[in-house]
């Protein structure tokens, strides 16, 4: 089409001067037609189109830039480096030479007028084909394949993960339980050592001759002490291992019809002994006559644990945990708030990674866990996090549970 157009034009510019009035109106009424088939077919595809002058201002734009960039149709966009900043001009209308130029590629986000990843490719006019030097810049929205990748790399570490669960659950799990036992035997051998007749002699007062007793008293409350720190790293092993279990293994959802507040009384139940102890206090502020949804509790009652242990943990020298429960139109919430030493900016975007973990001790699963179960609910996590200030993560679940739909059965006549 472009050289039946170049055609076009050569014929006519070299019968410009031949030409009457009636000829003159036919051939601009042929270009008219014709740039209004191009501005019809730039409107109508989806990627964004702009084209701008050697001073950066922009002479035209379809309308897909206008729902990118949210610009009005009606008005003039102006310069290119207003529009968008994210984009460095000089460097791409560096390239007079056509011969040399090439098309380049920008990738950024944009947050107005929405969050959207954009891809934008630009490439110089040739001066002599449309008699104007210049750059066209075509903006291809990004945002879906974006997440479509990061969903596809997050598949791909939850199959990692499988297979290194599956090995740590058959390597581990084993050698804990045989340890756990001796240590279990251990353990009553030593209490039969403390209630051995050699060791009750000076409480008895019976021969002074026996005065190895109190070492051998001693030497059992120190085993006593070895074993109870052992058992505990045991017991920390094996919950390492259940959580990587539970990590990659979800069960399916048990969906029944129950009241938020009521998960948030037994989860606070359960933890409520080892929150205070922490020095923090504990304050709740549950809707009343909050809506019913469909839910699994157990596993639900698991995302709030990890919240609240996460929370406590944040807070080194006391301060408050709120729990809170509301609903909109649409759903129904909860949020677990600290008030810690927030997290930084820098970190918030890989909170959820599995193995990120900001604990000495931790283990960078219990988020991972949340975030599988919430998206199993089909609902969202907010989080939002100031330093110095606190945390807070509101968890967000549909009232109804969504179902397949269904066609229609017609009747054939």
């Amino acid at each position: 089409m472009a050289n039946a157009k170049s055609s076009f034009l050569d014929k006519v510019l070299g019968r410009i001067g031949r030409l009457d009035t009636e000829g003159l109106q036919t051939v601009v009424q042929r270009l008219a037609r014709e740039r209004s088939f191009l501005e019809t077919l730039f409107n109508t595809i989806e990627d964004g189109v702009l084209v701008a002058d050697e001073q950066g201002r922009v002479i035209y734009f379809n309308q897909a830039v206008s729902r990118l960039l949210g610009l009005p149709p009606e008005v003039e966009a102006g310069n290119i480096a207003d529009i968008l900043p994210e984009v460095d001009w000089q460097k791409i209308s560096r390239s007079d030479n056509v011969e040399e130029a090439h098309v380049t590629r920008h990738e950024f986000e944009i947050h107005y007028p929405r969050p959207r990843f954009l891809r934008l490719y630009t490439a110089p006019l040739d001066r002599e084909a449309t008699g104007s030097s210049g750059v066209a810049l075509i903006l291809h929205d990004a945002t879906e394949a974006r997440q479509k990748t990061f969903e596809a790399i997050e598949s791909e570490r939850v199959q990692a993960l499988t297979l290194l669960a599956a090995s740590v659950a058959h390597e581990i799990g084993n050698p804990l339980n045989a340890l756990h036992i001796h240590l279990q035997l251990m353990e009553r051998e030593v209490k039969k050592l403390k209630a051995s007749p050699a060791v009750s002699l000076p409480r008895m007062r019976r021969k002074p001759e026996r005065q190895e007793a109190p070492g051998v008293i001693e030497t059992a409350q120190k085993l006593e002490q070895y074993l109870t720190v052992a058992k505990g790293e045991i017991h920390r092993l094996d919950y390492i291992v259940t959580q990587f279990l539970g990590a990659i293994r979800p069960a399916p959802l048990q969906l029944k019809l129950a009241s938020l507040n009521l998960v948030v009384e037994k989860s606070l139940e359960l933890l409520r002994p080892e929150v205070e102890n922490r020095g923090v206090t504990v304050k709740t502020k549950l809707l009343r006559n909050l809506t019913q949804t469909p839910v699994d509790a157990a596993q639900l009652q698991q995302v709030l644990v990890n919240l609240v242990k996460n929370a406590a943990q944040a807070m080194t020298t006391g301060g408050t945990l709120t729990l809170q429960t509301g609903e909109s139109s649409d759903g129904v919430w909860v949020s677990v708030t600290d008030t810690g030493g927030g997290i930084p900016q820098e970190q918030i975007n890989r909170i959820f990674e599995p193995f990120y973990t900001t604990k000495k001790k931790g283990t960078g699963l219990g988020l991972m866990i949340v975030q599988r179960i919430v998206r199993a609910h089909n609902g969202r996590i907010e989080l939002d996090s100031h330093v110095g200030r606190g945390t807070t993560f509101r968890i967000w679940l549909p009232l109804h549970e969504k179902k397949p739909r269904l066609l229609e059965a017609k009747t054939l006549n």
